[in-house]
């Protein structure tokens, strides 16, 4: 007999219990730059250097990255709340860029100068896995600026790594 499967509701209430660090996934495709606030987003390997990235196939930016467009993984850190709120849904398009501090790579990519750290790829692979594009990021360079002090996402809310545990 085969296990029933967890409802939707069951699977959504567990992962919000996965705390992720957060991201703004940065691109310039079809002559218009493109960010979306993301957390799934994790290190694959440092040999070659390389991160993976899950994306809606709804979202704009999936279809950057699935022509392979380069990209920017820019790690928040907790006093960019009202840019992850931004790229989150409440605004659109270039909008998104009106404020923070940003940049431009030299293959025009925007980052994020004063992100935890800002790192640039190329579309190595991907795949589609139900609703989502799984793209991995061949890392091409790495800015890092200020302390570690990360914003973190749990429970469908925003928050800081408020201790350090001592083992």
């Amino acid at each position: 007999m085969e296990p029933v499967a967890p409802s939707a509701e069951e699977v959504k209430g567990a992962l919000r219990r996965l705390a992720s660090s957060v991201a703004i996934i940065t691109s310039h495709w079809n002559s218009r730059p493109m960010a979306m606030a993301a957390t799934a987003v994790n290190g694959l390997s440092l040999s070659p250097p390389s991160l993976l990235v899950c994306v809606n196939q709804a979202a704009a930016l999936y279809g950057a990255l699935n022509d392979r467009a380069r990209f920017c993984v820019n790690i928040l850190g907790q006093d960019h709340l009202e840019l992850a709120q931004r790229c989150g849904g409440q605004v659109a398009g270039a909008e998104r860029f009106s404020t923070g501090a940003w940049g431009e790579d030299a293959d025009g990519v925007p980052f994020l100068e004063d992100a935890q750290a800002s790192l640039s790829c190329v579309c190595d692979d991907s795949l589609v896995y139900g609703t989502h594009g799984v793209f991995v990021g061949k890392i091409t360079s790495v800015r890092m600026h200020g302390e570690i002090a990360p914003l973190i996402y749990a429970d469908a809310r925003y928050c800081g790594a408020s201790q350090t545990l001592q083992l």
